[in-house]
């Protein structure tokens, strides 16, 4: 986001304006204001739903659980204290869990995909393989603990630091990396050949 001073070109905003303004806009949701509740969501829920849609892996339950989240937002806007980055690692945790409550429900239903029994041309042969490595991928990462596959989902496939996740999971730097490091052993033994087409080089 962009400031601008009289007579000069753009200026880039800080972190700390940034915040600022969100504990702004959080008091005016705690207060009632339904505009500053939709800054908020304009501004975070392409986050909120990137976690759901990487967790969940269906469009329609990453949107419930982003609904879900916003919601909880706007009900618990009054007693929410925002720390140094803002209340992107409140609505993180909020969805996470939301996604692992999920993933639990779901753990009695089976998918059986159809094999086509006519021969497969090229390249719907390599579609059909990704399809399988991504499967196998899924089932390896559902087989993880719960905060294991958490962790690694959120460092690896979201992109955070070991810092935000631990903010996420409200555990320390340290219990983050030892997640982290349990959680590549055991895909590594799972996955076998796939890990070095999943990984880099200095993590295979």
């Amino acid at each position: 986001m962009l400031a601008y001073k009289s007579g000069s070109g753009p200026v880039p905003r800080s972190e700390s304006d940034d915040i600022g303004e969100e504990t702004g806009l959080l008091a005016r949701v705690a207060a009632g204001e339904s505009e500053a509740f939709r800054g908020l969501v304009d501004r975070h829920l392409p986050t909120v739903l990137a976690i759901a849609r990487r967790m969940l892996r269906d469009d329609a339950e990453a949107e419930d659980v982003a609904q879900e989240t916003m919601l909880r937002l706007w009900r618990n806007a009054a007693g929410l204290e925002l720390g140094p980055n803002g209340v992107r690692p409140w609505l993180r945790r909020v969805a996470s869990n939301l996604c692992i409550d999920r993933v639990r429900a779901r753990r009695n239903t089976t998918v059986v995909e159809e094999v086509p029994e006519e021969s497969a041309p090229p390249s719907q042969l390599r579609h059909l393989a990704e399809r399988e490595l991504g499967a196998r991928v899924d089932a390896a990462l559902q087989a993880l603990p719960e905060r294991q596959r958490l962790a690694l989902t959120l460092f690896h496939y979201e992109g955070m630091s070991q810092i935000e996740v631990g903010q996420v999971l409200g555990i320390s730097d340290e219990a983050v990396e030892s997640l982290l490091a349990r959680a590549r052993r055991a895909l590594k033994v799972t996955l076998k050949e796939e890990w070095r087409e999943l990984m880099p080089e200095s993590e295979v």
